[in-house]
């Protein structure tokens, strides 16, 4: 993963820990003293959030230990390599901008797409000006390296 989704992931975890946590800790006591807990919907919807974000913080802890966590700002390629923010052109001459990151951190809204990604796969090893085709439901799209960063 890189630095900043190890970053993102920490802030998470410190997040669930400490504010998240303790809230429902609260809310399952106020549903709590409400009295009979089967048929109690406070009480059921407080564990099945707690039950959540314990899995969260367990998931999160998990993916934590055993990332190896790459900064692209140190790294020096002429080729695509995770980590890199790549600008392609597809056959229809649209231009997208995206960067490989590891599945934790991908975010599509951000423009940040999974190593394990059709698109990524095609990409890595790739130079400026090479073609990456990529298998999808619509047919093969051919996209064109443009432009590759490490920042």
């Amino acid at each position: 993963m890189t630095l900043e989704g190890k970053i993102s992931l920490e802030e998470e975890l410190k997040r669930l820990k400490s504010v998240d946590r303790p809230a429902v800790i609260e809310q399952i006591a106020v549903a709590r003293a409400h009295g009979d807990l089967s048929e109690n919907a406070d009480y059921s919807a407080a564990r099945e959030k707690q039950s959540f974000i314990e899995g969260r913080i367990l998931d999160i802890g998990d993916k934590l230990a055993r990332a190896e966590v790459i900064d692209p700002k140190t790294l020096k390629s002429e080729k695509v390599l995770f980590g890199a923010t790549v600008t392609v052109v597809d056959q229809d001459g649209k231009e997208t901008k995206c960067q490989i990151v590891g599945e934790p951190e991908a975010d599509i809204s951000k423009s940040k797409i999974s190593i394990s990604s059709p698109l990524a796969r095609a990409l890595l090893g790739r130079n400026v000006g090479d073609e990456a085709i990529v298998k999808s439901p619509r047919g093969e799209i051919i996209y064109e390296v443009a432009e590759i960063n490490y920042i």
